[in-house]
């Protein structure tokens, strides 16, 4: 039985996520993240496990270790062959762009993809290595890196599942000892190596090496906070004053730290203070402070939708049934199709980029085009649950 809550926060991050990839988007400005130290991605990540929990723990307690291990290894490959197509047809997008006789942009050359390309060369190919390099996750482009992660986290699941069986205890260490070792300026400080995979493998001088920008052995700790919420593994946080006064407190004390807060209130002292303090919030470690209040929106957004979601159901009243119901269904279903939605958002989101460039902007068409991503996404949702249907299929009489 699917979760009112987690496909309608997941349907949100993928419309969060389309506009901070849009280049020159002015929403970017204003998204959550603005008013924060995190964003779409821990939404994405932590309701990913949560939703893994529902899709493989039945299969785990079902089938066993071994066979449950074989389903996230399918999953793991339907991922993988999205995030290579994602690429190339993006990839192409951006070179068809580039080479319009209307436009004096390189899109390619923005999206750092020099190794790829190279100009006034009769072989286009830079690096005869350079395929080879992605398609094992040895390069791993900007921009294409969620994925990459989000694969190496669902290889751990089987892992985590075997030490839940011997006690529970041991999946909080292994998850917390593996964050650690993916704290760059921790590991270092410390003599210890640093946990992250490299993303450019033609650089040999690791001091220049660039890594990973979303640190799977970091972020695994979201994914697996929302996937022992909902196995039961932690139990549901008590509905309280206290509580809900700590978290609202950090939540609101964070705005002043925030980007908003620096650049919107003028609260200068904070920008020498995220320089400072770059680890605690480190998007590619993912700092401590991002968990602590990313936890802290989590709660309060848990406690908002109520007991099984019953806030964010349609009410009866017109507005109700007029406006938020049938909103409500385009968010569910946007949530329920997060992978091949975000694969479009992506690819999308660069077109939008270059649709601005050439009409403008302005509010008025910078709304437009943002509308109009929006409206690929919903196409997109729609026609992905279509197809899972298989229609196609003739049903006994």
């Amino acid at each position: 039985m699917r979760d009112i809550r987690l496909d309608f926060f997941r349907g949100m991050a993928m419309f969060i996520i389309l506009f901070a990839h849009t280049p020159g988007n002015f929403l970017t400005s204003w998204i959550p993240a603005r008013w924060g130290f995190s964003d779409a991605t821990e939404m994405f990540v932590f309701c990913s496990g949560m939703a893994s929990a529902i899709a493989f723990g039945r299969t785990f307690d079902r089938a066993g270790l071994a066979l449950g291990s074989v389903r996230v290894g399918y999953r793991i490959w339907q991922v993988y062959w999205a995030h290579v197509g994602l690429f190339f047809a993006t990839a192409a997008l951006l070179v068809f762009l580039t080479d319009l006789p209307f436009t004096d942009r390189n899109y390619w050359g923005q999206m750092n993809l020099w190794m790829l390309f190279v100009e006034h060369q009769e072989d286009l190919w830079a690096n005869p290595n350079i395929l080879f390099s992605f398609m094992t996750l040895q390069w791993v482009p900007n921009l294409f890196d969620i994925l990459p992660m989000y694969m190496v986290i669902l290889a751990m699941m089987p892992v985590f599942y075997a030490l839940a069986r011997v006690h529970l205890g041991l999946v909080a260490a292994v998850s917390i000892a593996l964050w650690f070792m993916g704290q760059r300026a921790f590991t270092e400080a410390l003599g210890l190596p640093y946990f992250n995979f490299t993303a450019e493998p033609w650089v040999g001088d690791d001091e220049w090496q660039r890594r990973w920008f979303l640190n799977p052995f970091g972020w695994q700790l979201a994914f697996f906070t929302g996937f022992a919420f909902m196995r039961g593994w932690i139990p549901k946080p008590p509905v309280n004053a206290l509580l809900i006064g700590l978290t609202a407190f950090i939540v609101i004390a964070n705005i002043p730290l925030s980007n908003i807060g620096v650049r919107e209130f003028g609260f200068e002292w904070a920008r020498e203070w995220r320089v400072e303090n770059r680890q605690l919030i480190s998007k590619t470690d993912f700092g401590i402070l991002r968990y602590v209040q990313f936890l802290s929106l989590a709660y309060l957004a848990w406690v908002i939708a109520g007991d099984g979601g019953d806030r964010i159901r349609a009410g009866a009243g017109w507005i109700g049934r007029n406006i938020w119901a049938p909103l409500l269904t385009v968010f569910l279903k946007v949530g329920q199709q997060s992978l091949a939605v975000f694969v479009v958002s992506i690819f999308i989101a660069r077109f939008n980029g270059f649709a601005m460039d050439m009409l403008g902007r302005d509010v008025a068409m910078t709304l437009l085009v943002n509308a109009f991503g929006c409206a690929v996404l919903i196409a997109t949702a729609y026609a992905a649950s279509y197809f899972k249907t298989q229609p196609w299929r003739v049903k006994p009489k």
